[in-house]
C-alpha cells in the first residue's frame, strides 16, 4: 500500500479493485480532495491502463467537491472520500459524521444555491445513502470511458 497524494490518502490494489480515500477536515481540503480524486485517476490510466475520459475525470471531481462541501457544511468533524475502481466505474463515496440523510430537493430552476445533490444524481449512474454505525455514507458511481451509444451520463438513450 502506496501514499497518495493530497488529503493524507492510501492506495491500494486487491484483485481487480483499485482504491483510494483521505481523511479532509476543513474548507481548504475541498481542493485537497479534487486533487486526491485526480491523480487518483490519472495513476489508474498511467499506472493500471484503464481508460479514463475527460469527462470523466471532470466529472468525478465535480461530485468529489459537491459530496465533500456538503459534508463539511453539515457535519462536525472530519469527513472520509474514497475512490474505488471496479467494472469499468469508479464509485466516490463520502462518510460523514452526521446520521441524519440529506434533503434532496426537487429540481427548481428559480432556486439559488443547493444543487449539488441534484448534480451528483444527474452525472452518476447509481446514487444511495447509508445510514454507518456513525453518521452516514453517500455515494455515486461515475463511468470512466465515454459511451459512444448512450448518453453523458453512460446510460442508454
Amino acid at each position: 500500500m502506496g501514499q497518495a497524494v493530497g488529503g493524507g490518502g492510501r492506495q491500494s490494489v486487491l484483485g481487480d479493485v483499485i482504491s483510494v480515500s483521505g481523511a479532509f477536515e476543513g474548507s481548504e481540503d475541498i481542493a485537497a480532495a479534487r486533487d486526491l480524486a485526480r491523480t487518483f485517476l490519472t495513476d489508474v490510466q498511467a499506472v493500471h491502463g484503464l481508460p479514463v475520459s475527460g469527462r470523466a475525470m471532470g466529472m468525478v471531481q465535480l461530485v468529489v467537491s459537491e459530496l465533500v462541501t456538503n459534508a463539511r457544511k453539515y457535519a462536525p468533524g472530519p469527513c472520509l472520500l474514497t475512490l474505488e475502481v471496479d467494472g469499468g466505474a469508479v464509485e466516490v463515496s463520502v462518510w460523514d459524521s452526521n446520521p441524519t440523510p440529506p434533503e434532496i430537493l426537487a429540481p427548481d430552476p428559480t432556486r439559488i444555491g443547493q444543487h449539488g445533490l441534484e448534480i451528483v444524481m444527474a452525472v452518476g449512474q447509481s446514487f444511495s445513502v447509508h445510514r454507518e454505525p456513525v453518521g452516514k455514507r453517500i455515494s455515486t458511481a461515475i463511468v470512466l470511458a465515454d459511451d459512444p451509444g448512450g448518453d453523458a451520463a453512460g446510460r442508454q438513450s
